[in-house]
């Protein structure tokens, strides 16, 4: 399971990866996004109703009612931010978006933590030029209306089952990357199409970027080096609740 991620990729750049024209960018003023928590603000591409790609800022998690095993009465809803391709077919909660509202999720990097009390975060990411390359991750998107109209647009990452480099961290699931040739089809081909292009990215295109007790970000400017993955300790490490304001509505 993904919990967090970054997206430090400049809104331009982002523009120029992804084939948006600037009419169809509503990410705003996007800043870069160094850690994306579950209920954060994310930004995803999607298609407009006429077919053109559009950039959009979700929230990372589709919405999962509960319901107060005290009182009976309903309590904030969970945001359920991973999902298993197992499932993307067969389940009626993920169904019907894998059906007809797929979307990229653009990012630098993703966390995976090992071990607990304390546990190691590794950041992983693709080979490329930069010290951050972006890649998009297969994701579904879904529109939900509030109690007083107000919408709320919250997408889920894909999950897959792991390549040799991710499994030594987290030896059951990865999220899955996609290929910028495979864009299109995963947007707008028929799910068969798309559900066949979710498979392990390859190990040997994928990096360690850095590692650490604690270390809940990735700003992207202290890249592998010449000796591998920068190597962080406890004296770096950032407090269990640092988690920055991600501006979540729910």
């Amino acid at each position: 399971m993904c919990n967090l991620y970054a997206n430090t990729t400049a809104a331009e750049a982002m523009r120029r990866l992804f084939k948006v024209t600037p009419d169809r960018d509503h990410l705003g003023n996007a800043e870069p996004r160094p850690a994306i928590f579950p209920k954060g603000a994310a930004p995803i591409l999607r298609l407009d109703g006429d077919g053109a790609r559009r950039l959009d800022v979700s929230h990372w998690g589709f919405l999962l009612p509960q319901v107060s095993k005290r009182t009976g009465q309903p309590i904030q809803p969970r945001a359920v931010n991973n999902a298993r391709d197992d499932k993307l077919r067969t389940s009626a909660f993920w169904r019907s978006a894998f059906r007809a509202r797929r979307c990229l999720i653009p990012a630098s990097s993703f966390c995976e933590a090992k071990g607990r009390s304390p546990a190691t975060h590794v950041w992983f990411g693709v080979t490329g030029e930069g010290a951050r390359p972006p890649f998009a991750l297969a994701g579904i998107w879904q529109d939900h209306g509030g109690e007083e109209g107000e919408r709320l647009l919250v997408s889920s990452m894909i999950t897959t089952r792991p390549n040799a480099l991710v499994a030594t961290v987290h030896p059951d699931r990865m999220p899955a990357i996609l290929r910028p040739g495979d864009y299109q089809t995963w947007l707008a081909g028929d799910p068969d199409e798309a559900f066949a292009l979710i498979e392990p990215y390859p190990a040997e295109e994928m990096v360690i970027h850095q590692q650490g007790v604690g270390l809940k970000s990735d700003p992207g400017d202290d890249g592998p080096g010449e000796h591998g993955p920068k190597e962080h300790g406890p004296d770096d490490a950032a407090p269990d609740d640092d988690a920055p304001a991600q501006g979540a509505l729910f």
